[in-house]
């Protein structure tokens, strides 16, 4: 089958790209121009391989936003602007926590599980990212881009499980406040933060596996601004069903129990809410609780969004799809904290004790009815223990 490439050849099962004037397992590097709906020329490489399996390209080409290449300094102000938030922002938790002694407690260490997981998030893309808006850096390695689209379909999992471990703390705090510090101990807490590690990566482990071993004979272009699992195996030139299947059932497994337990917590925790005896402590909990719905919304519209439109949404703007794919990895890790950090009450306190250098009264967070202040759940005057 004759590919897209000059003097290269495209088999299914033997060597793709495969020199016809040479017969040897030695590579030879093509050169070839495409050029893009911009105007602009760019080339890349294509490189023969020596194993007789399959043949992978020795790098990908990233266009970014296809369709928005003029714009492409104009949207890197805000991605740039988001991606400083983050890193400031989740610092800053982990600062906090690990400075005051009194925040060492479960809703504190998952706080902590979250920042970092956005830092790693974050940090895994926006370099790319950015490169591409600013030097016109497009050029990829090809491990280097299996290993990012696995660091983001693993960390988005984690992240994942970690708000389910979010969602049972904020339970425990209002519906059991007297019970929170015997039933989330320390190893407990390890153990739920080392789960949601564990299926993080075995969940998407499959994804780079799966897209090492096609061969590829179309085009080394990915029409996005990183490694995305979907993305990078239409370019194969073999069935590439299983990959969208597994990823379908990943999608399903991942985000439908989690969905499932989220909502179980919140329901009992706004069941809880309307048992409380006065107004004020009413809508103050239900004014917190209804900001982390609205975040974690934000983290799981885009990503269903997103699965479902790169396998059936032909019709859509590819621009349309590059935008969507990048919000939930910018929108939560810059969100989370403000919402889950600045809104706990004790954090914020020792923010403005750390910023105004005034000593820390503090309180911990370890006794009963406390116990809500860490979990974000109470304003300035404790809940206390409910009927």
């Amino acid at each position: 089958m004759l590919c897209p490439f000059r003097h290269f050849y495209c088999h299914h099962h033997s060597k793709p790209w495969k020199n016809t004037e040479n017969q040897r397992n030695i590579q030879y590097i093509q050169e070839t121009t495409f050029r893009l709906q911009t105007g602009h020329r760019f080339s890349y490489f294509m490189a023969d391989s020596n194993t007789t399996k399959f043949t992978n390209p020795s790098t990908f080409i990233l266009m970014g936003i296809p369709g928005l290449e003029a714009a492409h300094i104009w949207i890197s102000i805000p991605f740039f602007a988001m991606f400083v938030l983050i890193i400031m922002g989740n610092f800053t938790i982990l600062f906090i926590v690990k400075r005051e002694l009194s925040l060492h407690e479960p809703m504190c260490y998952f706080l902590c599980m979250l920042a970092i997981t956005d830092l790693v998030l974050c940090t895994s893309t926006m370099p790319t990212m950015l490169s591409i808006f600013w030097f016109n850096s497009r050029e990829i390695d090809f491990s280097a881009c299996l290993a990012q689209l696995y660091f983001v379909h693993s960390f988005t999992a984690i992240e994942s499980g970690i708000y389910v471990a979010m969602g049972l703390d904020r339970y425990v705090a209002i519906c059991q406040p007297l019970r929170h510090s015997t039933i989330l101990t320390n190893r407990v807490v390890a153990m739920i933060g080392l789960v949601a590690v564990l299926r993080g990566g075995m969940l998407a482990l499959p994804y780079p596996l799966l897209v090492r071993q096609w061969p590829y004979c179309k085009t080394n272009i990915i029409p996005y601004t990183h490694c995305e699992h979907m993305t990078v195996a239409k370019l194969s030139c073999s069935d590439i069903r299983i990959s969208s299947y597994y990823g379908l059932f990943a999608l399903i497994f991942r985000v439908g129990l989690d969905v499932f337990f989220i909502s179980l917590s919140y329901t009992q925790i706004l069941r809880a809410i309307f048992r409380l005896p006065t107004k004020e402590a009413r809508l103050k909990t239900f004014g917190t609780c209804s900001s982390h719905l609205c975040l974690i919304l934000a983290f799981y519209f885009p990503t269903i969004f997103s699965s479902i439109a790169t396998r059936f949404g032909n019709n859509l703007p590819i621009h349309f799809h590059v935008l969507i794919a990048n919000m939930y990895l910018l929108v939560p890790p810059m969100l989370n904290p403000i919402i889950y950090g600045v809104r706990t009450k004790q954090i914020r306190d020792r923010l403005l004790n750390l910023f105004l250098h005034k000593g820390s009264k503090g309180f911990s967070c370890s006794s009963g009815s406390q116990t809500e202040a860490c979990a974000g759940v109470a304003g300035d005057k404790v809940l206390g223990p409910l009927p």
